[in-house]
Parts: C-alpha cells; structure tokens; sequence
C-alpha cells in the first residue's frame, strides 16, 4: 500500500511568517561572519563613520598645509629682511671706507702740493700798517693815523714791574678783509705811564698777506714771511734774521699718540733799522691744525703772523 502524502500548501502568508521568525542578533555573528553583513548592508553607519573620519583627515591635511606654507613665506620674507639690511650695512662700511680714502688722498694731495710749492701765493687783500710811524703818538693819534675802519675793541691796564707799558690796547681794522678763521686784522698798542705808544703790533691772516698753502719751514726760509712783513711796517729787517732751530720738536705740538701734529709756532726776535734808529722787534708765526685734522683738508690750517715793533 503506497502511503500517498498530502502536499503542504506552501502560501506566502507562511513565508512572511517565516522571515518574522527568523532573526539573526548580531552580537550572535562571529568575528569573521559580522563584517561581512556589516558590508552588505546599504548605508550602514559604518559608512558613515568612514566618510566622516576622512573628512576630518582631509581638513587637518590642509589645515597643516597652511601653516606650512605661512611659516614657509615668512622664513622668506625674514631671509629678505636679512639679506637687504646685510647688504645695507657693506654699502654703507664701503661707502665709508670710500670717503676715508678721498679724504687722506686729499690730504696726502695737499701735503704734496705743500711740499713742492705748486701754489705758494695767493692774491694779496691787506697792507701792513706803518708800526713804525706810530712809536710815541698818542693812542687818539694813532687810531686816526691808521684809519680803515680803526676801532678800539679792548683796553687793558698793565701792572708789572720793570714794564714800560701800563695799558694794552686792540684795535680791530674793522674795513679790511677779514678772514673767515682768523677775523679781521687787528693793531695792538702798549702805551706807558705818560700816554705815548712805546710798542705797536700787528695780526693777520697769512693769506691776507698773499702767502698760500706754504709749509710753516718754507714761509720762514724761503719766503722769508717775518722779514717782509716787519719791512712793510716800516722796519728794515736783513733777510734771513728768522731762523728756525734744526730740532722741528722745537716749534712742532703733536697730539697725544705723537703721530699727529696739531701744532707749530715759533717766536723770533731781533732788532732792526728805521731812519737810523734800532728797534726791537719780536715776530711769531703760527700753524694751527686742529680744524684741519678734524675736516681732512689742509685749507682748515689756521695761519696767522704776528709782528711787534718797540
């Protein structure tokens, strides 16, 4: 007897219930077999958690880029700055430098031109005023004599014993041309007790006189400075009565490292012949440095000759 089976009527009433029925917890899966429906699963938030970390990568990457290229433009900016003031700094020790160089050839130009006497003289501005003549007038007489401008601009008493002369008086000849270092020409007066003029005196720029760029050796020995400018004033003096020592320390000043000479002065004295009388006369010639050390230029020499007749 063949048992004959009734078929199951399979409707899809029991396959929804079916799939009611059959559900899978995840903590169930085992390691390997919970990924794979993790990756089947359409818009898991895993996906969402991987879009999300790559982002946040991204924007730190660019973020980090930023700052590196800031820092990276400011380390260019700052060589730059560093290369410009560098630059800055040689020029201006280069062009100081520079300046240096022309300034000591110019002083080494000038002491050569010194030395070999290129231009000695220079136009003459001033006369020399008859010291003689004035030797016993009155101090009123001899500022009348002198005339050009003459104008007393200090009077000194003289308390000394064994000198003649009780009252110094300047006189600035105040028409003549001055010299810008050394001013204008001035006369001195030494009078005695009794009011008569028994010393006069004169200063001047040399280059007033029509002596130039001279070295101090070469105004006293060859062109004889204080001779002729004592015969101006009325006084015969014999060429060659101004001489300088053979030691140059003797009229020469150097500065404290003794290299630079800042200084040279010297004071002659003798006696010459006006209408057959003697006189006494005492002459100084004066060179000083100072301006011309601090300015480079040998032009800055302050030279001026000073002459007394008593």
């Amino acid at each position: 007897m063949t048992d004959e089976k009734t078929p199951v009527d399979v409707t899809d009433d029991a396959f929804d219930e079916l799939d009611e029925e059959v559900v899978v917890d995840e903590d169930d899966l085992s390691f390997e077999e919970a990924p794979k429906k993790k990756r089947r699963g359409k818009g898991s938030g895993g996906g969402r958690h991987a879009k999300a970390a790559q982002s946040a990568y991204i924007q730190k990457s660019t973020r980090m880029r930023n700052v590196l290229i800031v820092v990276a433009v400011l380390l260019a900016v700052l060589l730059v700055a560093i290369g410009v003031l560098g630059y800055q700094v040689f020029d201006a020790a280069r062009n100081t430098a520079a300046q240096q160089t022309q300034v000591t050839d110019a002083a080494a130009t000038a002491t050569e031109d010194e030395a070999s006497d290129a231009s000695p003289m220079v136009a003459k501005k001033t006369t020399v005023p008859d010291l003689v003549s004035l030797l016993g007038k009155t101090q009123e007489e001899a500022v009348g004599q002198l005339a050009h401008g003459a104008q007393v601009t200090r009077t000194l008493e003289v308390n000394e014993e064994g000198n003649p002369i009780r009252t110094d008086v300047q006189i600035a000849l105040t028409e003549e041309p001055s010299d810008s270092r050394t001013g204008t020409p001035t006369v001195y007066l030494g009078i005695a007790e009794a009011g008569n003029i028994v010393r006069a005196g004169y200063s001047v720029a040399t280059s007033s006189l029509g002596y130039g760029s001279l070295s101090f050796t070469d105004a006293v020995e060859n062109e004889h400075i204080v001779e002729k400018t004592l015969d101006e004033a009325g006084l015969m003096v014999s060429v060659g009565a101004a001489q300088l020592p053979a030691d140059k320390m003797a009229y020469s000043t150097y500065d404290s490292d003794g290299t630079t000479l800042v200084k040279e002065y010297y004071a002659f004295t003798g006696v010459g012949q006006a209408t057959g009388v003697e006189h006494a006369w005492e002459a100084i010639l004066s060179y000083d440095y100072s301006m011309a050390n601090a300015t480079g230029n040998l032009n800055d020499t302050i030279r001026t000759i000073y002459i007394y007749i008593s």
